[in-house]
């Protein structure tokens, strides 16, 4: 029985792309890394950089495998592309139920990542990006607000007319409110892209799988 060739180059581009992809994500993430004018304090609340880099090195490592396998008809390196998929796509599914579970924590996982830099004025390194988050975010102080603060700067001043100026003309939420509101709104985005995943990882199970059973019979038949 001969290999089905449509079969073979559909896994073959599928892990061509799934290997851009990884490439694409692992340049992105550390650009972030590296980049000076990184804000110390969101990257403390949200440590995604490092799960970026560490998940484009898979994608890699997979695309480049699944590549080999189907170019080279290997069967062996086909099962191991097939198992690596699936341990993802169960990684993915147990990360999915364990956010869900976890969705009412964030905001008390904010506040502790963020409960390091307190007080304030024992870190003066972090002053300018802490005003910088107030100025774009609208919100004063880090966990408490303004009282977190020993004098309240510029950044913290807003006009009455503002909907989230407090009663004394600062705003009234602490940056780390804000961060888990961006945290929420963004979360519908995260679902859509790790649903996009599952279906690649399925894909890729699905045609790896395929092939790997036309391999089999084809040296089957050989042999006998």
């Amino acid at each position: 029985m001969a290999v089905n060739k449509c079969i073979k180059y559909l896994l073959f581009i599928f892990n061509l792309l799934f290997w851009l992809s990884g490439c694409i994500i692992l340049g992105v993430s550390i650009y972030l890394k590296v980049n000076k004018d990184g804000n110390r304090i969101t990257s403390q609340s949200l440590p995604g950089v490092d799960l970026l880099i560490a998940v484009g090195v898979i994608v890699m490592l997979l695309g480049f495998l699944g590549c080999c396998g189907a170019i080279k008809e290997n069967r062996c390196m086909l099962i191991l592309f097939f198992a690596s998929l699936l341990l993802v796509f169960i990684l993915l599914l147990a990360a999915g139920i364990v956010g869900a579970v976890a969705e009412n924590k964030v905001k008390e996982w904010v506040k502790e990542r963020l409960q390091k830099f307190m007080p304030l004025s024992a870190h003066p390194e972090i002053r300018e990006d802490l005003e910088r988050l107030q100025r774009e975010l609208g919100c004063c102080g880090l966990v408490n607000g303004a009282s977190d603060w020993d004098v309240i700067p510029d950044s913290c001043r807003c006009s009455a007319s503002d909907p989230q100026c407090g009663p004394d003309k600062v705003y009234a939420a602490p940056c780390s409110a804000r961060i888990v509101r961006l945290l929420e709104k963004n979360m519908e985005v995260v679902i859509g892209i790790a649903f996009a995943i599952a279906v690649l990882l399925i894909a890729g199970m699905v045609f790896s799988m395929i092939l790997y059973c036309q391999i089999t019979k084809r040296d089957g038949a050989t042999a006998a």
